[in-house]
């Protein structure tokens, strides 16, 4: 698969993120995708297969009233790529933290794609 083939399915990807397109960001995904979310070095969430990713995502959109990944420094390598990410998001609720609903929260981290038959079968957030 061609790193621009690799690039546009990202940014498609990101893309329906940021509208809580959660079929749009389905239709990329492999069937087995593996997803991981790692926080300080530690796994807080993980699902496997579209489904437990659906059930994830649909969950997690009610947290954010607006949300945007935007990012930067793609690198390919095999049926791999790595971005930068700068996260945005304005809270839908309070979190256990001690933002509250209105609140922007702002990461900088990086996520990593593994793709499959053109389709994406890992994706690792990293923050």
């Amino acid at each position: 698969m061609m790193d621009e083939l690799k690039k546009s399915t990202i940014l498609a990807y990101l893309q329906a993120y940021n509208s809580f397109d959660i079929d749009g960001m389905i239709k990329l995904l492999h069937a087995d995708i593996i997803f991981k979310n790692i926080v300080g070095g530690e796994i807080n969430s993980q699902t496997t297969g579209r489904e437990e990713f659906r059930q994830l995502a649909e969950q997690s959109k009610g947290f954010f009233t607006s949300r945007q990944q935007e990012p930067s420094n793609f690198s390919f390598s095999g049926d791999h790529a790595s971005i930068d990410i700068a996260y945005q998001g304005v809270l839908a609720i309070d979190l256990p933290n001690g933002l509250k609903a209105g609140e922007t929260l702002k990461l900088n981290g990086r996520s990593e794609f593994a793709f499959k038959d053109g389709l994406l079968i890992a994706i690792s957030d990293y923050s």
